[in-house]
């Protein structure tokens, strides 16, 4: 009696074993509300609403996917919007390397990218400078060259100051000789309209922003911030290839989640987006974006920030830009 007791036992705890991955299993039950730091129009604004369509496209969430646009200090609400959601699995965000950049510079940021848990890594964005489609500059060189001739004439519309396109600039600036006056907005929407409104000369853009307008026969690209050239622009060199070797901070886009997220949730989410990413939806969507795909787990993002921030760090003080951290 006492063997098949226990056998009774193990059985009993051979069944549990297997039913347990099952059980434990997490997967959101309420809405997911998706952070992003600019508003309407804006990058991440406008990648996150098509990750939403494509998740619910391909079914890859059960619930709804809210996006929730928080604006503001280079993405220190948005950033503080996920810790005040601290350990809520139902909670993302999308980041990109301004929310790295902001807090270097910035002593009132209480939130820096390694208060938040690393998701997955999606992509590396490149970008392009541009000017209007009727703008007398045809190149980069022939910007630069009134850029030189006429300090301070010239304008550029961008982020906050510390942005790749403010970076960039000030880049070629040192390189160069030449100098031209930098007008920062909060949305990627106003400083496109800024562009396209006159009020500006050239600005630096994300491609899935600027296709539609370059499309559409409204803007110019003189120059292409990336290492090789993109297929959308085959004939439109890169910085380097125009001659100008200036260093250039990767710009990624990646999932984050609230501190203390419980792991099973951080990993239903790093699933989900590797899932994603092997989808026809989201290959057909990098390619006609002109986007590079970087898919990278959590662990590997993580180790990626800090490079990130190096880099960032070295590249302010080329430019003169104090940190505070």
């Amino acid at each position: 009696m006492f063997v098949r007791g226990a056998r009774a036992v193990a059985l009993s705890i051979a069944a549990l074993a297997i039913a347990a991955p099952a059980a434990a299993q997490w997967k959101p039950t309420k809405p997911v509300d998706l952070i992003v730091h600019t508003g309407p129009g804006g990058g991440s604004d406008i990648l996150a609403r098509a990750m939403v369509t494509m998740i619910e496209k391909e079914k890859l969430v059960p619930v709804r996917i809210n996006v929730l646009n928080k604006s503001g200090g280079n993405g220190a609400v948005a950033a503080a919007a996920l810790v005040e959601k601290k350990g809520d699995g139902n909670t993302i965000g999308l980041i990109t390397s301004v929310w790295i950049a902001g807090p270097l510079t910035s002593s009132e940021a209480k939130v820096t990218v390694h208060d938040l848990k690393p998701i997955a890594q999606l992509l590396l964005e490149p970008a392009v400078f541009v000017v209007r489609a009727d703008s007398p500059y045809k190149t980069l060189k022939d910007f630069i060259e009134v850029a030189k001739a006429k300090p301070g004439a010239l304008k550029q519309s961008g982020g906050s100051v510390t942005s790749r396109d403010n970076i960039i600039r000030l880049s070629l600036q040192h390189a160069t000789g030449a100098k031209w006056a930098y007008v920062s907005f909060q949305g990627g929407g106003e400083r496109l309209a800024a562009l396209l409104g006159g009020h500006v000369d050239i600005m630096v853009i994300e491609p899935q922003e600027a296709g539609e307008q370059v499309r559409a026969g409204k803007l110019r690209v003189l120059t292409q911030l990336t290492e090789k050239r993109l297929s959308g622009w085959p004939d439109v060199p890169t910085l380097k290839e125009a001659g100008y070797d200036v260093a250039m901070t990767p710009q990624i886009r990646a999932v984050v989640a609230p501190p203390e997220q419980p792991a099973d949730a951080s990993m239903y989410w790093e699933n989900t987006f590797d899932r994603l990413r092997k989808t026809e939806s989201w290959k057909k969507y990098v390619h006609d974006n002109q986007l590079e795909e970087s898919f990278a787990d959590g662990a590997t993002l993580k180790k990626t920030m800090v490079e990130i921030e190096k880099q960032l760090k070295d590249a302010y003080t080329q430019a003169g830009i104090k940190t505070v951290r």
